[in-house]
């Protein structure tokens, strides 16, 4: 009898042995595997064949949190339970800090397995398993929960740190895609004062925290005759600023061809609907002066109006048509014609500078904006700008939510 019972004890060590080299074994695989990077789904079938075969789980769920809403990854066994049913099985469980038992459970979905094993980080709750047909008892039942709940935890670990890596690279990406941003943003404005005889130019640019996609140019033509524009593109980001350049290439290359601002502006709409699908437009003011015949045309395609200071009055300019971009076709098009007097004053601008964070209305509108223009329209191009930077700062207490331009065209 004594020999009996000595050969049953050695057999259950022998086992028990066996059992925990399989263990090791198990995590020697799944570590190797995420050591080498698999992927998401070949570490949840290296779970499955592990929990199938060496622990003979009948019915495993396994549920993983993002922001607040558990998602079942793997199932297994058993009829399969729909999605949001799954999921609120957690308002249950969440009072339950280690792996328990849940024969007879009140919730009749818990009430079909056996064990619930939660996986915590930190007091937060990071992923919980289900554990259904699975007849370990006795000694082994506390061992074989543990082992799951080593496994599960490695996986869990594995799959957060990839999540990182990926928002580590996302963040990389969109770090170096505002760089080049900021690059092309800077190709497009370089221009800060220009003066010349009989025209003078002063430029203000002051980015947002993001990068928009304002763009200004002025342009000699020929000897008699320049041009100016302000533009301003739907969105942010590289995108915006690569379609802006484009756009920019575009616009000096069709004027130094084409002497009709307005199969100029019909052209530039042409080619911002092919190059964007109808998904992004441009606002932008486009001016040509002869300095000969003093005549000004103009056309606002969608732009804050340009204004016009002359001998103590201010005129915004509207006459145009609707944003670049939208339509295939514009479905107007006035093209504006002036007689411009000596030491007028133009001032274009983004939408930047009446957008701020905390507006004030009665203190900053269009109708503040025209008597500020009156007030300093003798002021140089640069003197001007910077004079209505200092008076936003003074009148506006927060913040522009977007990138402000300025450009002032003094015409003598």
């Amino acid at each position: 009898m004594q020999n009996l019972q000595g050969n049953s004890g050695e057999e259950e060590l022998i086992r028990l042995l066996l059992k925990r080299q399989t263990e090791l074994n198990s995590l020697l695989e799944i570590t190797r595997a995420i050591n080498k990077n698999a992927s998401t789904p070949d570490l949840i079938r290296m779970l499955e064949v592990i929990l199938q075969r060496y622990l003979q789980v009948g019915k495993f769920r396994f549920l993983i949190e993002k922001e607040g809403v558990y998602s079942c990854i793997s199932k297994y066994g058993g009829q399969i339970e729909r999605a949001n049913v799954l999921n609120n099985t957690w308002k249950h469980l969440s009072k339950l800090k280690a792996p328990s038992a849940l024969n007879n459970h009140s919730d009749p979905i818990l009430g079909t397995y056996n064990y619930f094993i939660p996986i915590y980080h930190k007091n937060k709750a990071l992923a919980y398993a289900l554990i259904g047909d699975f007849n370990t008892s006795g000694e082994m039942l506390n061992n074989d929960l543990t082992f799951i709940q080593t496994l599960i935890n490695v996986i869990v670990v594995a799959l957060e740190n990839k999540r990182l890596f990926r928002e580590r690279l996302q963040t990389e990406r969109l770090t170096r895609e505002m760089e080049l941003a900021v690059e092309v943003q800077n190709m497009l404005i370089p221009m800060r004062v220009y003066k010349e005889n009989g025209v003078e130019v002063g430029a203000k640019y002051l980015p947002h925290q993001t990068i928009g996609g304002d763009y200004f140019d002025f342009i000699r033509l020929n000897e008699d005759e320049f041009l100016w524009c302000i533009a301003d593109v739907s969105g942010k980001g590289i995108s915006a600023a690569l379609l802006m350049a484009n756009f920019q290439a575009s616009l000096q290359g069709l004027a130094a061809i084409e002497d009709d601002l307005t199969t100029i502006i019909e052209r530039l709409n042409k080619l911002v609907i092919q190059n964007t699908k109808g998904e992004r437009f441009i606002t932008m003011f486009l001016a040509r002066f002869n300095q000969k015949t003093r005549k000004l045309n103009y056309v606002n395609a969608g732009h804050n109006p340009t204004i016009l200071y002359c001998q103590g009055e201010a005129v915004p300019l509207k006459l145009g048509t609707t944003m670049i971009g939208a339509f295939e076709e514009l479905p107007f098009l006035n093209e504006g014609e002036i007689d411009i007097e000596p030491d007028s004053l133009f001032f274009n601008y983004t939408d930047g500078l009446m957008d701020h964070e905390l507006q004030n209305y009665e203190a900053w509108s269009e109708e503040k904006l025209l008597e500020f223009v009156i007030e300093n329209g003798e002021l140089s191009p640069d003197n001007f700008n910077n004079a209505m930077m200092e008076h936003i700062n003074n009148v506006i207490k927060g913040k522009p939510i977007d990138d402000i331009t300025l450009l002032a065209v003094k015409i003598t």
